[in-house]
């Protein structure tokens, strides 16, 4: 049994073994996911017939950073550098690298955030009052930077959904969130040395594992991890279009974020085998070397190099600098669209009232980045869209219908970019060097840390 179980019937029965440490004593030791390249089966992406130039879409998705924290700062956007906390005005801080401790951003504090609509509620857990109100400027997250000067920065894009993260990682591949508005509880952990299992889907292990979900009337209920709504990769499967789902394998840190896991016409399935398992986010950029990107990708990195706090931007920032250069300097570069943003605010403040889409509360403001050869150099989309407007994309372009009515709320990022010039040579970027620490070493003090701050280690696995 390679890694840490992921068939959820042979999971269950051996889970009273794994609680001894028998499970996992037996599992492959980390980095021992599957190495043997994909073999893509039938046509290339370059022989389907797309509505635009574009045949393969990269997806990534990082965590818990609002527009204002990470671009207030960006030149002609609506940022600021002033935040609003309980109705007094508050200068935006710079933000550390690493934070001390994560800021609260579960549904109860996106409602405190929103504090009725006047966006100034963020001062809110033992580092809410200080990081809250926090920011970077252009010298900590130079790559980002420059992309949007080089490509297009979006700054009326939004979470799909006012809570934390699950409810937005499945809009990001359903364009649903099945009327779930929190995190999932009783969620428990396997682990063995810095090995553990631990999933938000169909194979999540625990006692009375449930997310708490809202229905049309307005009545909120325990529901299962596991959903029926359709998918993304069931259209472009049905279609014959090639997809991957790149992620944390099961094992690692990071692994609560593969969305696919919560639909159960993927999980167990054979379209779970190819498009998920065989998509470890860490053979990412060996498979854009190769070539061997299918037409549509979602990515999620690992925790440690998610962005999430307290965890390092600046090697979150060289990861996703990463996976850009590789698609830049491969042969997929000259048809490639590359959509980067954050699943939420992660507690972060920003001074932008969330739209009002449908019958959902829409999130807080998050950052997208479009990179193409195709997109409009230095653009600022003012456009209202959410996590599913990349989706429409992908419909559009590959003649998919809409799967909710959030579809027609949002556009679909056409107008971004120009497709009747020739494409724009590529334009890799230097990786930040002298940043502190290892990025999967969380400090027991830093620098930028004022000496009154004491700092709380990551869960990284609750």
């Amino acid at each position: 049994m390679p890694g840490l179980p992921i068939d959820r019937r042979e999971f269950l029965a051996l889970s009273a073994q794994a609680a001894t440490g028998l499970l996992v004593a037996s599992c492959t030791p980390s980095g021992g996911a599957v190495t043997m390249p994909r073999q893509r089966q039938g046509v290339t992406p370059e022989d389907i017939d797309t509505q635009w130039p574009i045949k393969r879409v990269v997806y990534l998705m990082l965590e818990n950073r609002s527009f204002d924290n990470l671009f207030g700062r960006f030149p002609g956007v609506n940022g600021t550098t002033v935040g609003l906390s309980y109705g007094r005005e508050v200068p935006m801080i710079p933000c550390p690298d690493w934070l001390p401790g994560d800021l609260p951003h579960d549904h109860a504090a996106a409602l405190k955030n929103f504090a009725g609509g006047t966006m100034d509620g963020f001062a809110i857990g033992a580092f809410g009052p200080t990081y809250g109100y926090s920011q970077f400027s252009e010298e900590d997250i130079p790559n980002y930077y420059h992309w949007a000067r080089e490509n297009v920065i979006c700054d009326n894009f939004f979470a799909s959904q006012r809570g934390p993260s699950y409810p937005n990682h499945l809009y990001w591949v359903s364009g649903s969130g099945g009327g779930t508005l929190d995190n999932p509880e009783n969620i428990r952990v396997l682990r063995e040395g810095d090995r553990q299992y631990k999933s938000w889907g169909c194979d999540a292990w625990g006692d009375d594992v449930y997310v708490l979900a809202q229905d049309e009337d307005g009545q909120v209920t325990k529901r299962d991890l596991c959903f029926t709504m359709p998918t993304v990769g069931e259209q472009l499967s049905e279609r014959g279009i090639d997809w991957s789902s790149y992620a944390a394998s099961p094992h690692q840190p990071g692994y609560i974020w593969q969305a696919y896991s919560a639909f159960e016409n993927v999980y167990g399935t054979d379209l779970w085998d190819k498009h998920v398992l065989d998509a470890p986010v860490d053979r990412l950029i060996d498979d854009i070397g190769a070539n061997r990107l299918p037409s549509v990708s979602w990515v999620t990195p690992r925790f440690q190099l998610s962005d999430h706090p307290p965890y390092s931007t600046g090697h979150a920032h060289n990861w996703v600098t990463d996976v850009v250069n590789a698609i830049m300097r491969s042969d997929m570069w000259d048809s490639v669209a590359i959509f980067i943003t954050w699943d939420e605010w992660g507690g972060f403040y920003d001074h932008v009232v969330p739209p009002k889409l449908d019958h959902i509360d829409v999130g807080f403001r998050v950052p997208m980045l479009v990179i193409s050869p195709y997109a409009r150099r230095g653009y600022i989309d003012d456009g209202v869209s959410d996590f599913v407007g990349p989706l429409r994309f992908v419909a559009d372009n590959w003649g998919l219908p809409y799967l909710t009515e959030r579809y027609e709320k949002v556009h679909n990022f056409e107008h971004v970019f120009d497709f009747d010039r020739r494409p724009r040579p590529p334009d890799p970027r230097p990786r930040m060097t002298g940043l502190t620490r290892d990025p999967w070493d969380f400090p027991e003090d830093f620098p930028e840390w004022p000496d009154w701050v004491s700092p709380a280690p990551p869960a990284i696995a609750s």
